[in-house]
């Protein structure tokens, strides 16, 4: 059973709309991060008091699939579950929902599957270092 799973709404906004009348792709990475930081923020890591503490992350490799366009003022859920803890990385898994605004079911539908893989740096040298106590706690508490 997963009980770490993060859920952030979204209502797509005009300006993240191509002229395909979709989101643009490049906006679900954004999402993505959004979705990140709501994660870690739910289990306990205060994203700016961690880089104070001279750690951050960043993304490595991103992985995304499309399923289905998800268009302007559809209802949008991204769910994000931390899916794997190394020595100096985590990865976040990310699921887009979509629920059409014309939809009278108000069906939800998955639009949108990802995964980025995040390495942890030290933001003295932005080295790679191992990931903190903290942050691992976190992360197992986000599986």
């Amino acid at each position: 059973m997963v009980t770490g799973v993060s859920s952030l709404k979204i209502v797509p906004r005009y300006a993240e709309i191509d002229q395909q009348g979709v989101v643009f792709n490049g906006h679900y990475l954004t999402w993505f991060d959004e979705a990140c930081t709501a994660l870690l923020g739910e289990h306990g890591v205060d994203y700016a008091q961690l880089m104070s503490s001279g750690v951050d992350f960043k993304v490595v490799h991103s992985d995304i699939d499309y399923r289905t366009s998800v268009r302007w003022r559809d209802a949008v859920r991204v769910e994000a579950v931390c899916d794997h803890i190394g020595t100096t990385s985590f990865a976040v898994a990310f699921t887009v929902l979509r629920t059409a605004a014309d939809d009278p079911q108000r069906t939800e539908q998955v639009a949108v599957r990802g995964r980025n893989v995040y390495v942890v740096v030290s933001t003295d040298s932005w080295a790679k270092r191992d990931v903190p106590d903290e942050l691992r706690r976190a992360l197992e508490a986000a599986r």
